[in-house]
């Protein structure tokens, strides 16, 4: 790798990466893998914890089982990443710097934005303050204590997204003294084949989950949920899993964004405003030929790989590629030993095969401590985790090399 120059001096090339979720641990450990004997090149990564959030598993959490502590410089272990802990509080994309808890700030050169997403707690009236979210083991963990002292009464689950389905099964099985009851505007498993679908259904009956569909929360209030039209219906307690927002730093600090605050990506995952600034996982808006992204683990990985492979090929001179991802699955937990796996087209469409039942649980909890094995293979062989489906004609865009 071409050393950087300033004045005759070799100077080190400064790589931040904010956020420790799934797509930014992905890019601090490859990109640390790939530079680990280049003197020149500095890996840093911030995240406010220490413990790596399993969001796929929080729906667990929040029923009081016991997820796997997974400690974030422990994983950086051997790379030679540095780990700062702290909260981002502000980017100046100008300056390339970051302060982190307002009274330290970091220098780049090269910037990694994955702040993610949480769930959207401000798009209708009450939900801050009276509803339970999914956003951290913390929030999981105060849910859990609620639901088990609760003893009997209704819990509601806004939100009949794959986020909503597995969280309301998980509730019903742990605590089946409880009435769950599943609210949205669409049908559980809508973008499911009818056969899976009907078995995801099929399961919440079995669990006892009410489900209500075609409904929307337009009010959370202490010990009921308005509904439009103006229904009333008791809950002794609201999980919020509709809809997610992004931090307002990426807008605040002059990045090209969209209507949703999501950092506007070109075809190698840059900022359009900013090209020193990459961004990754579901805070990036990430064109492919069938539309926009949506953030899931299966895709948020392979963003930050790519983003730290071009970043590499930058640094050596070279023109980083397109970034090309096609999903191959859904999986949807339904409980400890049921699920529905739909294997999908790389637009995200329903392919005819799905899988059912035990073997179906078995592979989405394989599915969802996928990531750490990957880690640890990155650690030693940077190239593994540089394969994924690139989902062919599905994902290519007129135009991009």
């Amino acid at each position: 790798m071409s050393a950087q120059h300033e004045a005759g001096r070799a100077t080190t090339h400064r790589v931040l990466i904010l956020g420790a979720g799934y797509a930014g641990m992905s890019a601090a450990i490859q990109l640390a893998a790939r530079v680990k004997r280049c003197e020149d090149v500095q890996v840093t990564l911030v995240s406010t914890q220490e413990q790596f959030t399993e969001r796929l598993r929080l729906h667990m959490t929040a029923t009081g089982q016991q997820l796997a502590e997974l400690n974030i410089p422990e994983l950086l272990e051997g790379t030679g990443a540095q780990f700062v802990r702290g909260w981002v509080t502000a980017v100046n994309a100008d300056a390339k710097t970051v302060r982190i808890d307002d009274d330290r700030v970091l220098h780049y050169d090269t910037l990694v934005y994955g702040l993610g997403s949480v769930a959207d707690a401000a798009a209708v009236p009450g939900v801050a303050d009276h509803s339970y979210t999914l956003n951290s083991p913390e929030d999981a963990e105060v849910l859990a204590d609620r639901l088990t002292r609760l003893g009997s009464g209704t819990v509601v689950v806004a939100g009949s997204g794959l986020t909503g389905v597995e969280s309301a099964a998980e509730i019903a099985e742990r605590h089946p003294e409880l009435n769950v009851v599943l609210l949205g505007r669409a049908e559980p498993g809508a973008a499911l084949t009818p056969k899976a679908r009907a078995h995801l259904q099929s399961a919440l009956d079995r669990l006892g989950v009410t489900v209500r569909s075609g409904v929307e929360v337009v009010k959370v209030l202490p010990g009921s949920v308005e509904l439009a039209g103006g229904e009333s219906l008791a809950a002794d307690a609201v999980l919020w899993t509709s809809g997610t927002r992004v931090s307002p730093l990426a807008a605040a600090a002059g990045l090209a964004v969209d209507e949703r605050g999501r950092i506007v990506t070109d075809t190698a995952l840059r900022s359009v405003s900013h090209p020193d600034v990459y961004a990754v996982g579901d805070a990036a808006v990430i064109r492919q030929g069938y539309g926009v992204m949506h953030g899931t683990c299966q895709g948020g990985m392979p963003t930050g790989v790519h983003a730290a492979v071009s970043i590499v090929r930058t640094l050596k001179g070279k023109q980083p590629k397109p970034f090309r991802f096609g999903y191959y699955h859904t999986p949807v937990s339904l409980g400890r030993h049921d699920a529905v796996v739909q294997f999908t087209r790389p637009d995200g469409s329903p392919r005819k095969i799905h899988l059912t039942g035990r073997t179906a649980a078995w592979y989405k909890e394989t599915v969802s401590a996928a990531p750490w094995p990957t880690f640890g293979r990155m650690k030693k062989m940077p190239a593994s985790g540089a394969f994924w489906p690139r989902g062919g004609r599905f994902t290519r865009i007129r135009g991009a090399r």
